[in-house]
Order: C-alpha cells, then structure tokens, then sequence
C-alpha cells in the first residue's frame, strides 16, 4: 500500500463476502477530473505484480489518472474462499460491479468526464473485462486487454496432470498447461489449491467471446511470441472497435512490462 492509497471495502453479493482486496490510488497531485481505470491481473498474479511492480500504477497516476485495483479470489492479498462458487467468473463479475459500485464509479454520462470506469486487463483479466464490458456497457467506456486470446487456456487445463505434477509424481504432457504451472509456481506465497479451485471453475464457465461482444473502443496488445495470444486478431474482428499492437519480440509472460505498451494504453484511454 502507498501513502496515496485507500482500500475499498466491497459490500458481500448475495450475502457472501469473498473476502476480496482492493485500493483506490490517487493520481499525482491529487484528485482528478478524468474517469478512474480498472486494472485486472492475470491468473496466479496479483496487483502488485501484474500493476506495482511493473510500473503500469505510477504511469497511470502520473497521468492523472485515478487506479482501482483488486486481487482475484485466491490470488494476492485476497482470500481463498472454500466455496467454488467463489471462483467462477460470472460471480466475479458479480463482485467487481460491486466493487465499482462501492469505489463511486458512476454511470457513464456525456456532461460528466468523471464518469463511468475505463478497464485494462491482462490475460485473465482481459476475459473478465472482455464480459465485463459486454454486460456493463452504462460503465464501462474504453478498455486495454493485454495477451488476450479466442481460446481458454484455462478450460483446457490438464488438471489432473498439474496435480500429478505438484505432487511429484510426473510432469503434464500438456504445454500450456506446464506453462501456466510453472508461471504459477514461480510466484513465491501463491495459494496452489485455490489456483486450481480456479481452474475448476473457469472449466465450468468456459470463455466464449461470441456469446457476449462489448461495443466500446478496444486496442488489445500482445507480445508477437505469446502463444496464448494467437486468437488477438479474432477478438479484434469480433469486436469492430478494437486497435491490436503487437510487441516485437514479447511473450504472455513479459508482454506486460513494456514501456511500448504501457504508452499506447495512455494514449489509447486520453
């Protein structure tokens, strides 16, 4: 936490608190006029690695630009529910529109520069913002999403074989499974069963970007190496508002901490 950060309390949805960490930080100098920006980290990340650590929060604030972040159930400062039902995107959608809600994010308004929220995701935060958008649009007026994809990784996890493989018995055959353990693993203090409690219920929740399309203006950005970012391209067909900026030479997992993409994000959001 730094001296220009306020945590948010988030109000329990449907009577369950999934016990969820978030700050609003403040903007160089203080209040601003513009509207605040949503960070959402990726899988087996948190904010302060995802946003902290690699810069993107001082260059937001130094913007002028008023930062809400929120660690993903298991993941960072959050807790790591019992309760399954705590992982599933749909409800963690549920949860972010309250914590909007609860961070005085008003509705977009033409008369209002201040309204409304603009979101920046990576990886899972890009699915999560993808839907988010798509069934909030009275809030929601630009977003970034870095490394996103078409398909899933995360439904298509072996998780069988990253359980035999944690508990040292054989490695997964799978690649991107062992790709995604092994970005999980090198995270030290991450919550391994809620990882995968995660997994589980991303499975259950599969993402289709065809079921829900957000309409506001988007520029996806992934590193020209990232795998998991093949699909870019179709989101941006799907979208019809999207701007795609790949970054020579990057992969899912350093795409994020370029001064590349963290300029065309500025300059994307104004």
């Amino acid at each position: 936490m730094t001296e220009s950060s306020v945590p948010v309390k988030i109000r329990a949805v449907e009577g369950t608190n999934p016990g969820l960490f978030a700050e609003i930080i403040m903007p160089d100098g203080g209040a601003a006029a513009a509207r605040p920006v949503l960070l959402l980290h990726g899988f087996a990340s948190s904010s302060q690695l995802n946003w902290q650590d690699s810069g993107w929060i001082s260059t937001l604030t130094a913007a002028g630009r008023t930062v809400i972040t929120v660690d993903l159930p298991g993941h960072g400062r959050s807790a790591a529910p019992a309760d399954p039902d705590a992982y599933r995107p749909s409800r963690i959608r549920a949860d972010l529109l309250q914590l909007l809600t609860d961070a005085g994010v008003l509705p977009l308004a033409d008369d209002n520069p201040a309204s409304g929220v603009d979101v920046i995701g990576y990886s899972l935060g890009s699915r999560l913002a993808w839907e988010l958008g798509a069934t909030q649009p009275e809030l929601v007026h630009r977003m970034v999403l870095g490394g996103p994809g078409s398909d899933d990784p995360l439904a298509d996890f072996d998780l069988a074989g990253a359980r035999a493989s944690l508990a040292g018995r054989e490695e997964t055959a799978d690649g991107a499974t062992a790709e995604l353990l092994r970005m999980a693993k090198a995270v030290p203090g991450n919550d391994m069963p809620a990882l995968l409690a995660m997994v589980e219920a991303v499975k259950e929740e599969p993402f289709v970007p065809t079921d829900a399309v957000p309409r506001m203006p988007l520029l996806l950005v992934a590193g020209d190496l990232d795998t998991f970012a093949a699909g870019a391209p179709e989101l941006a067909e799907l979208s019809g508002q999207a701007e795609l900026l790949l970054l020579p030479g990057r992969t899912h997992a350093n795409a994020v901490t370029s001064r590349t993409f963290k300029q065309a994000a500025v300059t994307f959001l104004g």
